[in-house]
């Protein structure tokens, strides 16, 4: 187990919305690491849709921190509710699930997860192990533990009631069963979407009705979909699924904003996003580079690094040749150095524009291509041996950079 607590804090709280409350877990931290007894960690999945994509990952990428720190982290599987129906986010009662749906769908799950968490160390349950033992009187004596005022606090209930659209009981025992799930694992730390705070805060109440500590609950954000502003869903064509082909994956992510890029950076990879959003602040980054960087790294991670590595030649020998005439000659040019300055290169060897302070003007206002990428930096040098396409406007040149010989 990772001793020191200030690094598991730091890794805790990357990306999470709230941590509630951050005092009971430093304390249950501190006691973990005392008496070498590991957190038990859950974060429940009801098998409503059998792929997993994206948006899914935040949760599990989460849930592998904390294997990586040493505690004990199970993947529940709802069987059990998933019969029920989650009404978390919605308008109207959610449609249920026959057990042979529920039983389906979460065989897949197996498989999946297992790119993204660490398998030998995952613990995988089902809640139907104690849920479906629970008689009339359990249930009544659990019902009996939580108010109908408290219920309509939660605001799709609330919504809903005061726009007289109907309610079900079942869905009011949906939250409590969750809590319950708490209770049968005797969870310290529970995780979930920031739409399930109501459902693990309810945890932390019915497992203090049980004589248990409460859980700890930490929220994730929900993750955009492709278009940035819809959660990430299959059924809305705005997802990426971790079973989708390589190229797939590497093509969608490099379709997504600049702005999304730095939230997927900070919830599906482990990469410093302060940096690299100072980098191409400050120019050393371009941000199609930087959205390279991030999706071949979320390729190898469902693909390996040579797949990853072979979509993004792919992607940038297509990116290169688009709208570029396929007639403009090569032309070698001799330099005395390995590197030359961009402003030489177009106006001395290239010949594309007037002027030295010409070129500086046309980098300024964004007129000057190089290689797909548009030019910020008048200070840029290229490297020799290398073919370099160049546009300016209407104006084309494929030159390479040849060492003169000593």
């Amino acid at each position: 187990m990772e001793k020191n607590i200030e690094k598991q804090l730091e890794l805790i709280r990357r990306g999470a919305v709230e941590i509630i409350q951050f005092d009971e877990l430093k304390k249950k931290l501190e006691r973990a690491i005392k008496t070498n007894m590991p957190l038990v960690v859950k974060a429940g999945f009801d098998p409503t849709a059998p792929d997993i994509h994206l948006g899914h990952t935040v949760l599990l990428r989460k849930m592998r921190h904390f294997q990586d720190m040493g505690h004990k982290v199970i993947f529940l599987i709802g069987d059990h509710t998933a019969m029920i129906g989650d009404p978390s986010g919605v308008s109207k009662t959610r449609p249920q699930l026959s057990r042979k749906e529920a039983e389906d769908n979460a065989k897949t799950y197996e498989s999946q997860i297992s790119k993204v968490l660490d398998a030998k160390k995952l613990e995988i349950r089902f809640n139907s192990e104690w849920l479906g033992k629970m008689d009339i009187v359990k249930t009544g004596e659990l019902m009996a533990r939580y108010s109908v005022q408290r219920m309509l606090e939660r605001d799709d209930f609330s919504n809903r009631y005061k726009q007289q659209k109907n309610i079900t009981m079942l869905e009011f025992l949906y939250p409590l069963l969750q809590g319950y799930d708490s209770v049968a694992l005797k969870a310290d730390v529970e995780l979930g979407g920031s739409d399930q705070k109501f459902n693990l805060l309810v945890g932390r109440d019915i497992q203090g009705a049980y004589g248990q500590e409460p859980q700890v609950v930490i929220t994730m954000p929900l993750l955009e979909g492709l278009d940035g502003v819809q959660k990430m869903s299959k059924s809305l064509g705005n997802y990426v699924g971790i079973n989708e082909p390589a190229k797939e994956i590497f093509g969608k992510l490099m379709s997504i904003s600049d702005e999304l890029m730095y939230k997927y950076y900070e919830l599906l990879t482990d990469e410093d996003t302060k940096s690299i959003n100072a980098d191409v602040k400050s120019n050393r980054l371009h941000p199609k580079e930087a959205k390279v960087k991030l999706a071949r790294i979320i390729t190898a991670q469902y693909h390996g690094e040579r797949e990853s590595d072979r979509q993004a030649e792919e992607f940038d020998r297509a990116f290169k040749d688009k709208g570029f005439p396929r007639d403009i000659e090569l032309t070698e040019v001799s330099i005395n150095s390995d590197k030359a300055p961009v402003i030489a290169v177009l106006f001395d060897h290239a010949r594309m524009l007037a002027s030295r302070s010409e070129v500086k003007r046309k980098i300024q206002e964004g007129a000057v291509e190089i290689d797909g990428l548009k030019v910020r930096d008048i200070n840029m040098e290229l490297n020799i041996g290398k073919e370099h396409k160049i546009r300016v406007g209407k104006r084309f040149a494929r030159i390479i950079l040849i060492k003169k010989p000593d």
